[in-house]
């Protein structure tokens, strides 16, 4: 591990950190959150045509994802980051304004666009000025923190979008919803950016989750501060980077499918918490209250990132464990008091996606960072259809109780791999193999 060669001045980290969790939080002050599927019910469309949206949604994001990543390398990660929500609001208001299938889903497309204007885009940005700072070692609590930021947006959506559909309908739920995206834009612009090449680099420790496999050089002391951002490739150039990155490092690779398999199956079961909760037999008025408490879970399982950091590659197996049993076991309550063990779930679900993003920026190089990120993020997207479209079927058969625990059995699969290979990788002795916390290499 380098030490430290010089204290971060804290202005600086407080400003970005504070930026970037005002950006967080008016991004998810979004009141359609807790009600678009209800909104969705309500203007006739059945529960296959709103399935079939959410796949437009994620397709949205597959087709934009890694070009945005290799915009956000080339150009400006801020620039990027400022046009997301406008984007987004522009869905928003479509929604509103012509409330219809189409509507729906040209919104939807619009959204999916500004998701993947903001991914890669944020991370790379935030790990590059922490770099910069010295501090590229708080990387997995500011984003921890950032993600709770988020999700308190979400929270408080929930608590206004009642009173405000009560005060004026959806015209005024969506109203408020461009006007928060609107706010996010403005404070975008506040995010500190810098891609000049420093002509020393400072010397940084390695944060928990970087350690470094085996036979790989330290970084050389006269490199420049941002090795990441030196911006000399064209955006083909960049894209082509990153994805021979991914094809070529089986740590980045394996990385980067740990982050898509652990996001993506609570990202798209959250979408059916609504129908899981009127299943229940509470009336549609309790569902945000609900929801309220699976995202006060995330909120906690955000925050919790730094002692997360100390998990090993048993205690990351059995974190992904938890998230399964507790979510399955939940869901087959079918009563509103499941909804504290998804409550649990969700928290662990969010510790464990924070983590897996952590490990994968500690082992991005080279000029591709947003890239390979947003490669990431396109395979999430990808294993996201698949789940929409499995859990449409099975709800179909089965019901959306069975459809939610069986969907959640995925992640017990995932921490059995995960402990197979750590087992079988133990038992083999072929060298010191160098062990990243929060998850095996």
């Amino acid at each position: 591990m380098t030490p430290i060669a010089s204290r971060v001045p804290d202005p600086a980290v407080r400003r970005l950190t504070a930026t970037l969790y005002g950006y967080a939080f008016l991004s998810d002050l979004v009141l359609l959150y807790p009600l678009y599927v209800v909104f969705f019910a309500d203007t006739g469309l059945s529960v296959g045509q709103i399935a079939s949206l959410f796949v437009i949604w994620s397709a949205a994001g597959i087709l934009f994802e890694v070009p945005s990543g290799a915009w956000a390398d080339v150009l400006s990660r801020r620039l990027l980051l400022c046009l997301a929500p406008l984007v987004a609001a522009a869905g928003f208001a479509l929604w509103v304004l012509v409330p219809s299938y189409p509507a729906f889903a040209v919104g939807f497309l619009l959204w999916g666009a500004g998701g993947a204007l903001v991914s890669g885009a944020l991370e790379a940005l935030v790990w590059t000025e922490l770099d910069r700072l010295g501090a590229v070692g708080r990387y997995a609590r500011v984003l921890g923190r950032a993600r709770t930021a988020g999700v308190l947006g979400v929270v408080l959506s929930g608590v206004l979008a009642g009173p405000v559909l009560a005060a004026g309908g959806y015209p005024a739920v969506g109203a408020a919803s461009v006007l928060a995206c609107l706010l996010a834009t403005l404070v975008a612009t506040r995010l500190p950016e810098h891609r000049v090449l420093a002509a020393v680099r400072v010397p940084v420790a390695e944060p928990a989750m970087a350690a470094r496999p085996v036979g790989v050089a330290p970084p050389r002391q006269d490199e420049p501060a941002s090795p990441d951002d030196d911006g000399d490739l064209g955006w083909w150039d960049t894209l082509r980077a990153g994805v021979a990155q991914v094809r070529t490092r089986p740590p980045v690779r394996g990385a980067v499918l740990l982050v898509a398999v652990v996001a993506a199956d609570w990202g798209a079961l959250d979408e059916y918490t609504p129908l899981l909760a009127l299943d229940t037999g509470v009336g549609a008025q309790a569902v945000p209250l609900l929801l309220l408490l699976l995202w006060a879970g995330v909120t906690v399982g955000g925050l919790l990132a730094p002692a997360g950091e100390r998990l090993g590659s048993r205690g990351y197996a059995a974190l992904l464990g938890l998230v399964g049993v507790a979510l399955a076991g939940g869901a087959l309550l079918r009563h509103p008091a499941g909804f504290v063990l998804i409550a649990v779930a969700f928290g662990a679900a969010q510790l464990a996606t924070v983590l897996a993003d952590a490990r994968l920026q500690a082992r991005i190089t080279g000029t591709s960072r947003a890239t390979v990120t947003s490669l990431a993020g396109m395979a999430t997207d990808v294993l996201i259809i698949g789940t929409y479209a499995g859990y449409g079927l099975l709800a179909t058969a089965a019901g959306n109780a069975v459809a939610f625990a069986l969907t959640a059995g995925a992640y017990v699969v995932v921490a059995m791999v995960l402990l197979t290979r750590r087992e079988r990788r133990t038992a083999v002795p072929t060298g010191v193999v160098a062990t990243v916390p929060g998850g095996p290499d």
